[in-house]
């Protein structure tokens, strides 16, 4: 017989056997009832009730239970939830607080938060995960600093390792620093292209501050610090920034900043700057480059020597970024720009204009609009003019120059016409 109880919720009878049965179960039941069994004989057997019995045959075998589907007050709201949480970076108050504000839904964090869950398993996946991809022979230069205290000196002080990594051969660059300014990253990046003996095509930065201006995590648009952005023209590469919040997209480097500290300086001391110095170039030498490399299974100066070498852009004696500069001046009335003290001619018809001036290697080059329009011998003295007669071909007032001032070198343009044609087409006497 049956067994019944009282429902204490008033109910009345309830079967005391109509819960959920294992699956093995139901399938024992479907196996008897072909055998012959009838329910009740079947429900005795397996201590459940007959009506147990009968819905399961009736189904034809073992169903998860589902619960009623509900309404969501968050319904059609899905894709419009997963921008704002990856917007607010995983911040669930955030999109309450917009929920309310843009489709005047009011909910509770709780809420907000059962609805996001998928997407921040999602959000915490890609921070773990790390895609890696290869880039042909000379194409990449990934680079990045790390920080740890080292005893130098006697004192356990803040050193900063730059450490930048070929993308195809895995070769390395590795250099201390004092600290982690700009000029540490452009020394760091010229520091490693004389080390390789070329350029690649583009260097993969991270999102610091020395760098990088901006970057939009949604859109991806990245605005890079003007300096750095003259750097990078000057040595002809594309700088291009790993996405906000994914450094891993820089793996290569990522473990190669992490090899660093593990490997070349864990446990020492030195007894000076130059000290260190000196062991992390022979480590690099020594260990880093002909090490076999786990993912190459090639040791990365071997790579690097047979492939990578060849692929680089040379460096055509270009002097340091740091020692140039790059200045924009006026020109004045008499044809020339001033520097220093001394006065670089460029072409008369540019008078009232500017122009860019860069310095180095002991020469001044003006230039507009990209294109070069004077080359000067730097003056080391000051009050000197540098003045070329052909950027005053043209101007009457050349006569009225002494002739110290022109460069010897280059003769005065012959006057074919009378004077007084030139003083009525400047528009008065000179």
């Amino acid at each position: 017989m049956d067994e019944l109880m009282v429902d204490p919720g008033g109910r009345g009878l309830v079967d005391r056997g109509d819960g959920m049965r294992e699956p093995d179960e139901v399938a024992a039941m479907i196996r008897l009832h072909r055998l012959g069994w009838g329910v009740r004989r079947i429900a005795s057997e397996l201590g459940c009730s007959h009506m147990t019995v009968r819905r399961y045959l009736a189904a034809g075998g073992w169903a998860p239970y589902q619960a009623p589907e509900r309404g969501s007050a968050l319904d059609g709201l899905e894709e419009w939830l997963a921008e704002r949480f990856r917007r607010h970076r995983g911040n669930a108050d955030v999109v309450r607080q917009d929920l309310a504000r843009d489709h005047g839904i009011t909910v509770s964090l709780r809420t907000v938060e059962r609805a996001v869950a998928p997407l921040r398993r999602e959000l915490a996946a890609e921070a773990r995960a790390t895609v890696r991809f290869e880039t042909p022979p000379g194409h990449q230069l990934q680079v990045d600093f790390g920080e740890l205290r080292v005893p130098v000196e006697g004192e356990r002080g803040r050193v900063f390792l730059f450490v930048a990594t070929l993308g195809y051969s895995r070769r390395p660059y590795v250099r201390a620093f004092r600290h982690e300014r700009q000029s540490a990253w452009l020394d760091g990046i010229e520091g490693a292209f004389r080390h390789f003996g070329g350029i690649t095509v583009e260097v993969l930065v991270d999102n610091a501050r020395a760098l990088v201006s901006h970057h939009d995590a949604a859109t991806r648009e990245v605005r890079f610090n003007s300096r750095f952005a003259a750097f990078a023209g000057y040595w002809g590469f594309r700088p291009r920034a790993c996405a906000p919040f994914r450094a891993r997209t820089k793996g290569k480097d990522e473990r190669g900043v992490g090899y660093v500290k593990r490997n070349a300086i864990a446990g020492h001391r030195f007894g000076s700057w130059a000290e260190m110095e000196a062991h992390l170039a022979r480590w690099t030498r020594e260990i880093a480059e002909v090490r076999l490399h786990g993912t190459t299974g090639e040791a990365p100066i071997e790579r690097f020597r047979r492939d990578e070498a060849a692929a680089l852009r040379p460096l055509n004696g270009r002097p340091p970024f740091r020692q140039i500069r790059e200045l924009v001046r006026a020109v004045h009335s008499d044809g020339c720009v001033e520097l220093d003290t001394n006065r670089y001619s460029v072409p008369w018809r540019l008078i009232g204009a500017s122009v860019t001036l860069r310095v180095s290697a002991g020469e001044v080059v003006a230039s507009q609009a990209g294109v070069e329009v004077a080359r000067h011998a730097e003056r080391s003295g000051r009050r000197e003019r540098a003045v070329m007669a052909e950027h005053l071909d043209g101007i009457v007032g050349l006569l009225r120059r002494p002739a110290a001032d022109v460069a010897p070198s280059t003769p005065l343009p012959e006057l074919l016409r009378p004077l007084a044609e030139y003083e009525r087409l400047v528009g008065g006497a000179w």
